[in-house]
């Protein structure tokens, strides 16, 4: 049996941290929406940044689901047949459709905000060149909606099987991911 294990969480908490993880020391395979997104952007040859990120998502959830992104992501998965981690889920829809398709756990990650925007800024992507009150307006707007289709990352965080509080270092982090990997036989 394969797992599909889902990340959500707030901007900067550590997904791609766990997903770094779950790669190098459990072998799993990685699909991770920014790329997704990333590549539909310089399709149409679109700036990459954080708000052009977050409008085709929401653009591609409208016009076909609000689970159409995952969805792609996860056949991908499912046929390459080995465990595999999905980065990042962002709407309700999307942890129901993984749901529905079985094998699949989903783990929630958060942390202080002020730890969360530092280590943003040393990460330094093409999206997380911004300040505190940018980063706290962005993170605002992507953790509720009404709409189906649009970010709703405390939602997503509210259904996980599994809840992380990263506050400390990348090792504390590892030791709480580890259990739970030990719980789901992993």
């Amino acid at each position: 049996m394969i797992y599909i294990i889902g990340i959500t969480g707030t901007l900067g908490a550590g997904k791609g941290t766990m997903v770094e993880y779950l790669i190098n020391q459990k072998g799993f395979s990685h699909y991770s929406v920014r790329n997704f997104l990333k590549e539909t952007l310089l399709k149409h040859n679109q700036p990459l940044n954080r708000d052009n990120y977050t409008l085709c998502a929401n653009q591609l959830r409208e016009k076909y689901g609000p689970s159409y992104i995952i969805d792609c992501l996860y056949e991908k998965a499912r046929l390459a047949g080995q465990n595999a981690v999905i980065e990042s889920i962002r709407t309700p829809g999307e942890v129901n459709s993984l749901r529905q398709k079985g094998n699949f756990t989903l783990f929630a990650i958060d942390a202080e905000p002020e730890i969360r925007y530092q280590r943003i800024k040393q990460r330094d992507s093409e999206t997380d060149r911004i300040s505190y009150e940018e980063f706290l307006a962005n993170e605002s707007r992507e953790m509720r909606s009404d709409d189906p289709h649009h970010q709703n990352i405390a939602q997503c965080m509210a259904l996980a099987d599994y809840k992380f509080l990263n506050n400390g270092s990348k090792e504390e982090l590892f030791a709480q991911l580890e259990e739970v990997l030990k719980q789901m036989g992993l």
